[in-house]
This record gives structure tokens, sequence and C-alpha cells, in this order.
């Protein structure tokens, strides 16, 4: 990639020098004749180096230096200056300057200079490639998931990622479509970019237009001042849109035309904004049955589903419960400063719980679980009815006393089940009434009740 310089020179015969030398190198110099046009110039366009004499009318190189210091700290600067003297080569170099070249220069020395800056910059951005790619793995692997339904998913984020295409994420709710949109977004190479996320479902159809696109002075009712909306703030980076099918098909004429344009303007607004996003659309909706009723427009669904990720419900991960439970149970106790476990029984009837509302019902459910936990240990007592009632057993273990089938069966036989099973693997009459989370005299009165001699 073509580097960019940025020369500011009050003296044109001495900037078109430095420019020379930067064209030679293969660099893009860009110019300014003054500090505070430069620091414009760099604000608009950026630069991987800056080049700035050192007195100048106006802002002089030491306020650039100190105003790039504090602004683009790892932008390298080199500070040029025909009164050179020790006293002002230290003050530039303690207050940050790469180098510091005196007037008149020869031109092999401020090759040399930039060439050395250049590969300062190099080093500099293979580091953060390298930060970048560990963050990027890391990232993945922050999403607990063994099964081999989300490996499938792993798989086609890595390999979608460094592109440029739309994703739309299809699942339940609650599976976690927005932390695999930021995987996919951290994997980019928009990774230092802004990731903006719009929860479609949360505004109405006019509010949802300004959200988007912004608007301008007094357009909409309380438009005090010009807004910029998300599709600007994400510029260079990813769009999020979460239940992108409760967008009303005005905005959705909208949306294909940014899509298809790169460009929109403002609420109330004539000027045109050209725009570099990537866009990842989450749904729960089949898109494919609303374009058949007419509620959603086929073009704008081929735009954003160019790669289709399909997000597995909870109950579809087999083995990906325990491991999120230990997670979540961690993470809970280490911000409530609590150490709460869960009991082999609890932890069972978890597990074997279908979990229609998905990761975020199972986090849910272990944040209150802990949060409520009066003791160490979270046991069946404490579990939610729908829970204790909704688990079925694991396949493997199909004994007699076994828990029953809870479509058929009601919480008593449920209890009941889980009482007989718990005394058949524990040893002793304590530990049964301890795991279950009910007093031994209430154990030994269920047991007599069920005809289990004590």
């Amino acid at each position: 990639m073509q580097k960019s310089i940025l020369i500011i020179d009050d003296e044109p015969n001495a900037r078109a020098g430095v420019v020379r030398i930067i064209q030679d190198l293969g660099c893009l110099a860009r110019e300014a004749g003054d500090g505070a046009s430069g620091l414009e110039q760099f604000r608009a366009h950026g630069a991987d180096l800056v080049i700035t004499d050192l007195r100048m009318p106006g802002m002089s190189g030491l306020s650039v230096l100190a105003t790039l210091r504090r602004d683009a700290p790892d932008v390298p600067v080199i500070v040029i200056t025909a009164y050179g003297s020790a006293d002002t080569a230290r003050e530039a170099l303690q207050q940050g300057a790469f180098d510091f070249i005196s007037k008149p220069f020869d031109l092999e020395t401020i090759e040399l200079v930039v060439r050395r800056a250049l590969k300062l910059v190099s080093l500099e951005h293979e580091n953060e490639t390298l930060k970048a790619q560990l963050q990027t793995v890391q990232q993945v692997q922050t999403i607990i998931g063994e099964a081999p339904v989300m490996q499938q998913v792993f798989t086609i984020v890595q390999h979608v990622a460094p592109t440029k295409s739309n994703v739309l994420l299809e699942g339940e709710s609650g599976t976690g479509k927005e932390l695999i949109a930021h995987a996919i977004h951290d994997l980019s190479a928009r990774h230092d970019k802004p990731f903006v996320a719009v929860h479609c479902a949360s505004f109405s159809e006019n509010l949802l237009e300004s959200e988007l696109f912004g608007h301008e002075k007094g357009a909409v009712t309380g438009a005090a001042s010009l807004r910029r909306g998300r599709f600007e703030l994400a510029n260079g980076g990813t769009l999020f849109l979460d239940e992108v099918s409760t967008l009303p098909l005005a905005t959705q004429v909208k949306l294909l035309r940014v899509l298809q344009e790169r460009c929109f303007e403002r609420v109330g607004g004539t000027q045109t904004i050209d725009v570099d996003v990537r866009l990842i659309s989450a749904t729960n909706a089949a898109l494919d049955q609303m374009i058949k009723a007419g509620t959603f427009r086929e073009d704008l669904y081929y735009r954003l589903n160019v790669v289709s990720i399909k997000v597995p419900p909870l109950r579809a991960r087999s083995g990906d419960v325990g491991r999120l439970i230990d997670h979540f149970l961690d993470k809970v106790n280490r911000e409530t400063g609590k150490r709460v476990t869960i009991s082999h029984v609890a932890r069972q009837l978890l597990e074997s719980y279908a979990w229609p509302g998905n990761v975020r019902e199972l986090q849910n459910t272990i944040e209150a679980l802990v949060v409520l936990c009066d003791g160490h240990e979270v046991t069946p007592r404490a579990l939610p009815a729908q829970i204790v009632g909704g688990a079925k057993p694991p396949a493997a273990s199909a004994a007699p006393d076994d828990l029953p089938d809870v479509d058929q069966a009601n919480l008593a036989d449920v209890e009941r089940g889980l009482i007989l099973r718990t005394l058949q693997r524990v040893k002793t009459r304590a530990e049964v009434a301890r795991q279950l989370g009910i007093s031994r005299r209430n154990l030994y009165r269920r047991l007599k009740d069920y005809g289990v001699p004590s």
C-alpha cells in the first residue's frame, strides 16, 4: 500500500525539493504552506509521516508537533529548520519528534531519514496486524461452541470476514448473532474502524430513517441541530442491522439505494454523502416468507444475503450448555465477588433443559441463580419451575426410576423421579438432601410417601 507523507513548509522551493524526494521513493506527497493548513490536511486525509518546518508564520513546527503527538501519537514527525541548534534539536526530540534536520540539508540526508521513518511505520503496521490477528483469534474463541454446528459457523466467519461481502445472520433470538457480527468485524481489515449497531425494532419509521441517515437542522420535530446518522458514524467500518425484518418498506427502498450507490442524503438535506460501510444484518424471521407476503423486498434481500450464516439454537448444540454454564457462572461470581457452585443434580437439570430463549436465557438464569443464592451452592430447589418441569433425562441413563417423560408428567412426578434417581447415585441420605437442597426430614417424609425404606 502506497505511503502518504505530508510536507509543511512556508518556503515553496524547499517544499518542492522534499516533494521530489518523496515521489522518487514511490510515496504520495501532500503539501501545506503553514502549520494550520497542514493540520487541516492531516485531519482530512491523514498521513503515514509528517515533515514540518520549525519556524513558519502563525503556528510553529513545535506546535504542529505537539498537536500531532496528542491527536496521532503513532505518526512520526520529522522537524526541519534553518535555525538549527542543540537546544532546539533537544526540545523537538523531547516533544516526540522522530528526527531533526537542519537547513541547508542535502537530499541524501532527507532520503535516509525518511526511509528510516517509513521503516518504523511499516514495523508498527506489521505489529498492529499481528495484534489484530491475535485479537481476532481470541474473539472467535470467546464465542463458546465446540459443537460441530458451531464449528461450521466459525469456519464460515473466518472465510467471509476478510472480504467486503455483506452477511446475513439467521437464527432465533438469543443465539448470539451480534457476537458473531462483532467477530466478523474484528477479523476484517476494518477492525480498527467503527462497529455500529442499530436495533431496527427499537425505532418508529420516522425515527429509524433519521437514526440511519441522520438529519439536517430543523428537518424533523425537535431537530435543533444537524445530526449524523449511523451510516456516517460507521463510515470505513461495519454497520450491524439487528432485526432487519422489521424495516418498513419505505426504509427498505432507501437502504437498497445506499447499498447500490454507496451514497445517501440526510433527512431534509440535499447534499450527497459518499459512504463505505460493510453491512451485517440479522433476523429471526423467515425473510423468504416475508418476500412472498410482500412485506420485504426481494432485491434488498439479495443485497443483504450475499453470504448467509445460520446460527443454531442452543438445543442443537449438544455439549455446549455445560461449557456456557461454567463460563457464565465464573463471570457472575467475579462480578459479584461470590463463590457459588452448582450441585450435580441441578447441573443435570440445567443441561437437559431445552432453553427456548437460547444463550440469552441461559445467561440470565445463571446470573439470577448466583445473585439470589443465600449459600455457596445452587440446588434443584433454587431452579425455576419451568426448568425442573421441562428438563429431560439423558438418554443413556434409562433406569426404572429415572425422570418421567415431562410431556406426560406433572411437577410431583418429576420431583419423585429426581429424588429416586439421586438416591440411586448417591450413597448417603444426607448427601441426597444436600444436593437436592431440602432438609433430611423432608427427604425422609418423601421417601416414606414413595414407599422407600429409610
